[in-house]
């Protein structure tokens, strides 16, 4: 419909895809532009937990609570989306942290359990060392990080998005208003720009002199060749995070991103695998089949950027973008459609950072 709002999101990722197929489902005509492979690049290199584990805010917490309820509200809606409700067995900090997050979180409506060492066990019994203490959260879960951005894609298209491409090499601003981008193929327009790019965020901000406070660390993550089942969950040990694909594969980091590869990649590829073998009994051998390498982006103080940052611009960029891919993609179209901005949000602007 020619009257409705024009909008173009760079970026094809979780986020990305995320924001176009809700855009477009709004009746927004809507592109979604990539110059990589469409599902991104930190997208295909996560660990994909979907959580609202330790170390959140309440207020952030209940963003995150909430985008998982939005996790089956999406998978309802695109029936492409597999996501795996395993629930993660987690004591990967010292016990008196553990009670101590088991109790706050508990108190806001977490389902955590705490358990010992026999039903640590019995949720897990390829544990080589099952931990005398652990806390076990059944509503936690996973999704193919790839799979996933890409059934939201061809669901946005499935309601009219456009995919594109090609790279953007700039914004386009016009008396102070982010008008379109620049791509090597020319100009575009459209009502409003959304930067979904990831870890390129804040090069695309630049060109139109804006500043996003970021970084973007590595983080390596090994896969094994497929194996016989091992896990039925999510598990996070003090040493390494590991969980087992539908092919069969484990896939282990060091962090909940993935390790830092450090000068030699292989190297810690290698220490992690050996963690690997330790940490799982398995009748036979793990086989190492491969490391990746994702660039994560980090907001300067850990929390989502997703709003405005200018007339014509809007940013959206996160760490954790797995879990919060439903939420943030609902919550930012709405807004960008002038439905106004959910309160839930209200820590999340750019315009926090005192610009």
């Amino acid at each position: 419909m020619p009257d409705q709002p024009s909008i173009i999101v760079i970026g094809a990722g979780i986020i990305g895809a995320s924001l176009a197929f809700h855009l477009a489902r709004s009746g927004a005509r809507t592109t979604l532009i990539e110059g990589a492979e469409p599902g991104g690049i930190a997208t295909r290199n996560s660990w994909a937990w979907i959580n609202a584990s330790w170390g959140n805010p309440e207020p952030y917490f209940r963003l995150r609570r909430q985008s998982m309820a939005d996790w089956r509200r999406l998978a309802a809606e695109v029936p492409e989306i597999k996501v795996d409700w395993t629930g993660g067995l987690i004591w990967d900090l010292p016990r008196p942290e553990l009670e101590a997050y088991a109790a706050e979180h508990g108190s806001w409506g977490y389902g955590i359990r705490a358990v010992d060492g026999p039903e640590a066990l019995r949720l897990e019994p390829a544990l080589n060392n099952p931990p005398d203490f652990a806390l076990h959260v059944a509503e936690e879960g996973a999704v193919d990080p790839t799979a996933t951005a890409l059934a939201l894609v061809a669901a946005a298209q499935s309601q009219g998005a456009i995919l594109r491409r090609e790279r953007v090499l700039s914004l386009d601003v016009e008396a102070g208003r982010v008008t379109g981008i620049v791509t090597a193929s020319g100009r575009l327009r459209a009502d409003t720009i959304v930067i979904a790019a990831g870890a390129e965020t804040a090069t695309l901000a630049a060109t139109a002199n804006i500043v996003v406070p970021m970084s973007t660390p590595p983080g390596l993550l090994v896969a094994t060749k497929p194996h016989a089942k091992l896990l039925n969950g999510l598990v996070m040990s003090p040493s390494m995070h590991v969980r087992q694909l539908a092919d069969g594969s484990l896939l282990a980091g060091a962090d909940f991103g993935g390790s830092d590869p450090g000068r030699d990649a292989a190297a810690t590829a290698a220490t992690v695998f050996a963690g690997l073998q330790r940490l799982l009994k398995t009748s036979e051998a793990l086989a190492y089949d491969r490391y990746q390498i994702g660039y994560r982006p980090m907001p300067a103080d850990g929390f989502p950027i997703l709003g405005p940052a200018r007339p014509g611009l809007y940013l959206a960029m996160t760490h954790s973008g797995i879990t919060l891919a439903p939420i943030l993609g609902r919550f930012g179209a709405a807004e960008i459609l002038g439905a106004g901005r959910d309160p839930l949000l209200a820590p999340y602007g750019w315009d926090r950072f005192g610009a």
